[in-house]
C-alpha cells in the first residue's frame, strides 16, 4: 500500500487512543477509511467496507458459536477492525472468539475506558483527510471517463486501463455465469461472485457490485486493490461499474445495428440485388473474407445460435423456420455443438460471389441432415450430390422431365409417391426397410412403387431408368422440392 494509507497498526501508534491489541495482529496493515460505533448484532447491511467498528459490548453474543459468528460477518463484510470498549456491557469472550481472530487475521482492539469513542473517530478522521481528498479527485476524474467514451472513442480495454490507473483496482467483468461480458476485459474467479445482486459489496481485497442493465444485472465487476497503489474506495468502483454498464450499452448497441445491416446485406446478397464489389465492401465492415459459406441452420432459435456465434464474423437472416448464417467455413464446428440442431453447409466460394448456387447447396445439405439425424451435412460429401450441374436452369429441367408427372400428382392428391420411391432408394431397395421407415406396410410401398414408375413412364427394374430416376430425385432436393 501506499504510505499515505491510514492502517489499523497506524492507529496503535496514536498516543491520545491507547489502543491495544487483543487478537489478529497479522492483519495491522489492513487499511482504514472510517470508524464507527455500532451495538447492532449484524451491522453489515450498512457498511462500505475498510471500518473500524467500535461497540461496548451490547451486541456481542454470548455464546461462544455466536461470538465466533459475529467476528466471522464483520471480516466478511470488510471491516478492518473490531475496537471493545473495556468492561462496560461486554461479556466474557470465549476462545473460540479470539481462535477465529487469529484465523482470519481480523484485528480485535481494546479501547481503554478513558478514551471516548468521538475520540477515536475523530483521530481516523483527521489521518484520513488527505485520503479523503485523493478519493474524491478519483471520482472526479472517473466522472470524466463519460466524456472518453464519447469524445475519444476509446477501445474498451483501453478505456478500463485508464479507470484502474485512477482507483487504483485491478478490474474484472463478467456475466452472471462467470463468461467474458465486455472485450478485451478479463473475468475473475468464480469463486468470488456472489449468489445473490443483493450481497455486501466488499470481499477480501477489494471489491464486487453488480454491472446495472435494464431487466437485471448484465454481471459483475470484480475489483482487487493493486498491490503499491492508493485505492479510491467504494463510490469509485461504484462509478466504474456504472461507466461499465453504458459501455455495455454501446456495446450491445453497436452489435445490434451490425446484426441489422448485416441481416439486410444477406437478403440482399440472397436477391442478387448487390453487385460484387457493393458485396465485398459490405461483407469487409463485417469482418468477412476469404473462404466464405453459407449454412441453412433450422431446429435452433435466433438466440441460442447467437450465443453460439459471439464473437465470430458472420450474417444471420431468419427466413420462416430457416436461419441463414454467412461466414467462415469455422463456423460449422460451432454450429454443429447445438443439441438436436440439423445445418447444411456450401462449398466455399469467395466474398462477393453470387448466392444462388450456394443457396441451393446448402439447402439441399440442410435436409439430408435433416433426414439422416447428423447435425451438420457439407454439400459435395454426397458421392451422388457433387456430379449435379451447378446450373438451377438444368436441374429444374431433369426435375421436369423424370419427375414432373409424380410432383404434380402429389400436390393434387396429398400423396407420397416421391418421398416413398426416394426412401425406397435410400435404403438400396429393401421394401420391408423402407415401409417400416415410412410406417406403411410393404404392400403399400409395392402400389406406391408401381404407381411412381407408371406416372414416370420409367421400370424402376431398369438399371438404366433407375440410375436416371435417382438423379432427378438428388436434383429435386437441391431445389428443395423433396422437404
Amino acid at each position: 500500500m501506499a504510505s499515505n494509507k491510514l492502517t489499523v497498526g497506524d492507529l496503535l501508534s496514536f498516543p491520545a487512543l491507547q489502543l491495544s491489541v487483543k487478537a489478529g495482529s497479522g492483519g495491522l496493515n489492513r487499511s482504514v477509511s472510517w470508524a464507527h460505533a455500532s451495538e447492532l448484532a449484524d451491522p453489515t447491511p450498512w457498511l462500505l467496507g475498510a471500518e473500524v467498528i467500535m461497540t461496548a459490548g451490547l451486541a456481542v453474543p454470548r455464546t461462544a458459536a455466536g461470538q465466533r459468528a459475529y467476528l466471522e460477518r464483520l471480516d466478511d463484510a470488510g471491516v478492518s477492525a473490531l475496537a471493545l470498549s473495556a468492561q462496560l456491557h461486554m461479556p466474557p469472550l470465549h476462545d473460540a472468539f479470539f481462535q477465529a481472530a487469529e484465523e482470519r487475521g481480523f484485528p480485535v482492539l481494546e479501547v481503554p475506558l478513558a478514551v471516548p469513542f468521538i475520540a477515536v473517530a475523530q483521530e481516523i478522521a483527521a489521518a484520513s483527510q488527505e485520503d479523503a481528498r485523493h478519493r474524491l479527485g478519483a471520482q472526479l476524474q472517473v466522472f470524466g471517463a463519460l466524456r472518453w467514451l464519447v469524445a475519444e472513442n476509446l477501445d474498451t480495454p483501453t478505456l478500463l486501463r485508464r479507470l484502474e490507473g485512477l482507483s487504483g483496482y485491478d478490474v474484472y467483468l463478467c456475466t452472471p455465469q462467470g463468461r467474458p461480458l465486455l472485450p478485451g476485459v478479463p473475468v475473475p474467479d468464480p469463486a468470488v461472485l456472489p449468489a445473490s445482486v443483493d450481497a455486501p459489496p466488499t470481499i477480501p481485497g477489494g471489491f464486487v457490485l453488480p454491472v446495472p442493465a435494464p431487466g437485471g444485472p448484465a454481471g459483475f465487476l470484480v475489483a482487487y486493490e493493486r498491490q503499491g497503489a492508493q485505492p479510491a474506495g467504494l463510490a469509485v468502483v461504484q462509478h466504474i461499474a456504472t461507466v461499465a454498464a453504458l459501455r455495455l450499452a454501446m456495446v450491445r448497441n453497436e452489435r445490434e445495428t451490425l446484426r441489422r445491416e448485416g441481416a439486410e446485406t444477406l437478403a440482399e446478397l440472397l436477391q442478387e440485388v448487390l453487385d460484387p464489389e457493393a458485396a465485398r465492401r459490405r461483407l469487409a465492415r463485417h469482418a468477412i473474407e476469404g473462404d466464405t459459406v453459407l449454412l441453412v441452420v433450422r431446429h435452433t432459435t435466433d438466440e441460442a445460435l447467437l450465443r453460439c456465434l459471439e464473437d465470430r464474423p458472420h450474417l444471420l437472416l431468419t427466413r420462416g423456420e430457416d436461419r441463414y448464417v454467412l461466414g467462415a467455413p469455422e463456423l460449422a464446428a460451432a454450429v454443429g455443438e447445438l443439441p438436436a440442431v440439423a445445418a447444411g453447409i456450401s462449398r466455399p466460394f469467395l466474398p462477393g460471389a453470387a448466392l444462388k448456387v450456394a443457396q441451393r447447396e446448402a439447402l439441399w445439405a440442410v435436409s439430408k441432415a435433416v433426414e439422416s439425424g447428423r447435425p451438420v451435412v457439407r454439400y459435395g460429401d454426397d458421392s451422388t450430390g457433387r456430379w449435379l450441374p451447378d446450373d438451377p436452369a438444368v436441374l429444374t429441367a431433369l426435375v421436369e422431365h423424370v419427375l414432373g408427372e409424380v410432383l404434380r400428382y402429389d400436390e393434387a392428391h396429398d400423396s407420397q409417391l416421391l418421398v416413398s420411391a426416394r426412401t425406397w432408394m435410400e435404403r438400396d431397395r429393401r421394401t420391408e426397410t423402407a415401409a417400416a421407415a415410412l410406417h406403411i406396410h410393404p404392400n403399400t410401398l409395392a402400389y406406391r412403387l408401381r404407381r411412381f414408375g407408371a406416372l414416370a413412364d420409367r421400370d424402376l427394374t431398369s438399371t438404366g431408368a433407375l440410375a436416371e430416376v435417382w438423379l432427378a430425385i438428388q436434383a429435386a432436393g437441391a431445389l428443395g422440392l423433396t422437404d
